[in-house]
């Protein structure tokens, strides 16, 4: 990887500090165009480098000895902007002279305003707290920028912020070279592109799918239990380097953390209410690999870089079955094998037949005091019985009782079983004789006799 451009000496120092062997194929086919000032529409998943496909070549062409803002690095989450923030500055340990700025609600904003009566040269944050330092207070010089980043723009749009994007961008210099990096491309996005970015090359990198068999996708039927109830259950069974758990929406990622934290589990939770010093002690445990048990949603979790993780459970399917591919993409990452769970029940069935339609290939499992056992598949059918067998067990269900006694009902049940038996031993005499009739034929075409 180190020869494939011709970076600038920090940059080429930064790379080989992180240990970069080859290209991704996101990096490889935007980071040419990127250099040349196109505007590029990139589609890839979360943890498939995506990242330093736009940081590098930022990084390059950002020059320090100018005294003005040149790139602007947006995400939707305060946890995404702080880890954007974190891989950018690295350069620094190389070349103190790139000024990198943070600007991210949760932080204090009379403290950000005061420090930039000098313009960083790149800056990384939030959308809502970028506008309003931009158009409200009129402090960050964003004008002055030659490209901006929009990161995970699904989600911005998803989350709502979109419009602030679009504020933000209609203040901007007409010749701005906008990247748009995200999971997936909604149609709901499609006026906004058209509106901001100049003959985009759009590039869906052609990454590992999470449906590849370093992946395992296990469905474990709750049943009567809820996905809660059952987690508890299973998870003795489970023994993650790092699992992360998803549930659906805020309030079931605080009573899931709550019901592991009261059973022994050392678990950390991201969610929209923690205060802004939680979010920083969780992220830390979780960048520390201190945390084994990760509970989360879809939207707080997108955009976390966590190549550790071994296990992904999933409390249900998500809203968006999209969102599936996300999550059990969370493993089995860089090659190594890893194991998605699904935590079922009767209204995620025609999701997980969907799902399976687009390819991904489940086992069914449950655990129990003896171990994990395998159970029937979630779209098990039994086969049709004769109308001979069907008949005689009618025969039996309509016989009278005429006076009800003591197992009754387990006689009963005893009867029809050995109706069935007679049925399937029926059936396999048939298939072994017509195997011993087509292996006559065959033996007599061998010696020529037909």
């Amino acid at each position: 990887m180190t020869e494939k451009f011709n970076w600038k000496p920090e940059i080429q120092s930064l790379v080989e500090k992180k240990g970069f062997k080859n290209y991704t194929p996101i990096q490889l086919k935007t980071i040419p165009l990127i250099l040349k000032g196109t505007d590029v529409i990139g589609i890839s998943a979360t943890g498939t480098g995506k990242s330093h496909a736009f940081i590098l070549p930022i990084l390059q062409k950002v020059d320090p000895s100018l005294n003005s803002i040149q790139a602007i690095i947006t995400a939707p989450t305060r946890e995404l902007a702080r880890q954007l923030y974190e891989q950018v500055r690295e350069i620094n340990e190389f070349n103190p002279d790139y000024r990198i700025k943070l600007i991210s609600s949760g932080l204090d904003k009379e403290r950000m305003m005061e420090s930039l009566n000098t313009q960083p040269h790149i800056v990384v944050g939030t959308v809502g707290r970028l506008k309003n330092l931009f158009v409200d207070e009129a402090v960050l010089r964003l004008d002055k920028a030659k490209t901006i980043v929009i990161d995970e723009a699904d989600m911005t749009l998803e989350m709502g912020f979109i419009e602030e994007v679009d504020q933000l961008c209609g203040r901007l210099a007409d010749d701005l070279q906008m990247l748009v990096f995200s999971a997936t491309i909604p149609a709901q996005l499609q006026p906004f592109l058209r509106k901001y970015m100049h003959n985009p090359k759009m590039i869906e990198a052609d990454e590992d799918h999470p449906n590849q068999p370093h992946i395992e996708h296990v469905l474990i039927n709750c049943r009567h239990l809820t996905y809660l109830e059952k987690l508890l259950r299973v998870l003795p069974g489970i023994q993650p380097y790092v699992c992360m758990i998803f549930a659906r929406t805020k309030q079931d990622v605080k009573d899931t953390a709550e019901a592991l934290k009261q059973n022994g589990y050392p678990v950390v939770e991201i969610h929209g209410d923690l205060t802004p010093r939680e979010r920083k002690q969780a992220l830390k445990m979780i960048s520390n690999d201190e945390a084994t048990y990760i509970v989360c949603s879809d939207i707080m979790a997108r955009g976390l870089d966590i190549p550790s993780v071994s296990h992904v459970i999933s409390l249900g399917l998500p809203s968006s079955l999209d969102y599936y591919t996300h999550r059990s993409g969370r493993t089995g990452r860089a090659g190594r094998s890893g194991i998605s769970y699904v935590l079922y029940n009767e209204k995620d069935i025609q999701g997980l037949k969907t799902l399976k339609g687009q390819g991904f290939e489940f086992v069914s499992r449950d655990y129990r005091r003896t171990g994990w056992v395998e159970t029937k598949p979630f779209d098990f059918k039994p086969k049709r019985q004769s109308k001979e067998t069907s008949e005689a067990i009618q025969r039996v269900l309509n016989k009278p009782v005429k006076k009800v006694k003591p197992g009754y009902k387990k006689k009963r049940q005893q009867e029809i079983d050995s109706i069935r038996r007679r049925e399937r031993r029926l059936m396999i005499k048939q298939s072994i004789k017509a195997q011993q009739k087509e292996r006559a034929k065959a033996a007599q075409r061998e010696k020529g006799g037909y």
